[in-house]
């Protein structure tokens, strides 16, 4: 309904900037971890959670939510189907990262007595994870093609290798990527899987908000805006190795003969 609200009001659609496109990029997290709800019900309080945290960096003091003119290149009809799709895409994308780190946890939770019941249910938050990579990354790949269209009716050509252009394609690549770990013998295990979907996600970030902050582009519409400081970046890094390694070894004790 903000959204809308947002929309009518603005005369516009509501993903022009920083604010704007966190909210549309929590709610299309919460729809698709409703859409995968019925796979496994862990994925709708994941995403449910994953959703407010969301909202939560939107309301932060470095974020305007105010409603402002629209840069002029992006007042285009290309703004509603090109950003749509692609910032959308970082829904379904969030949704396998949040779901790697509940997957790890779990890996980490299990022993003797509920191994039976943490396999079967890691096998579905695997297969509910890897389907929401599949959509994220097919939404990405078509919303990079659409940019290219819109970049070519704005600047004359169709690729300029801009930061943005760049990193949207690198997450492209490192999301085929871990997509097709699930078909490679020494690479398809559950862990190797979703610990991959945690680590790809930085790509999105550098994408979603490292162009715009730390990189001098034609996609850097924030570029002067006050930059988020870095901290907690370290801690989310060591984090993440500290998960993914105390993870591998529960997974080698109870899931590797």
């Amino acid at each position: 309904a903000g959204l809308v609200m947002r929309w009518y009001i603005s005369g516009h659609a509501p993903w022009s900037d920083a604010y704007e496109s966190i909210l549309y990029v929590s709610w299309a997290t919460l729809a698709m971890g409703l859409a995968l709800g019925r796979k496994s019900n862990m994925t709708i309080a994941a995403s449910t959670f994953v959703t407010a945290m969301l909202l939560w960096i939107a309301h932060q003091s470095w974020v305007d939510p105010s409603i402002a003119n629209l840069v002029p290149v992006l007042d285009s009809y290309w703004l509603m189907i090109h950003v749509a799709v692609i910032v959308g895409s970082y829904g379904p994308l969030t949704v396998g990262m949040i779901l790697g780190v509940v997957s790890l946890l779990l890996i980490i939770l299990t022993n003797q007595k509920n191994k039976k019941r943490m396999d079967v249910t890691l096998k579905e938050l695997t297969i509910v994870n890897e389907l929401a990579l599949t959509v994220g990354l097919i939404m990405l790949t078509i919303g990079n093609f659409l940019g290219g269209q819109w970049a070519n009716e704005s600047w004359g050509r169709y690729w300029g290798w801009d930061p943005k252009e760049t990193w949207a394609l690198i997450s492209i690549m490192i999301y085929a990527f871990v997509i097709h770990t699930r078909l490679v013998p020494g690479l398809r295990g559950r862990w190797t899987f979703n610990f991959l979907s945690i680590v790809a996600f930085a790509s999105i970030m550098m994408t979603y908000f490292g162009v715009n902050f730390y990189l001098v582009g034609l996609h850097s519409y924030a570029s002067g805006a006050q930059v988020i400081t870095p901290t907690f970046i370290w801690y989310t890094v060591f984090g993440v190795l500290l998960l993914g390694g105390i993870s591998f070894w529960r997974y080698k004790v109870n899931y590797t003969k």
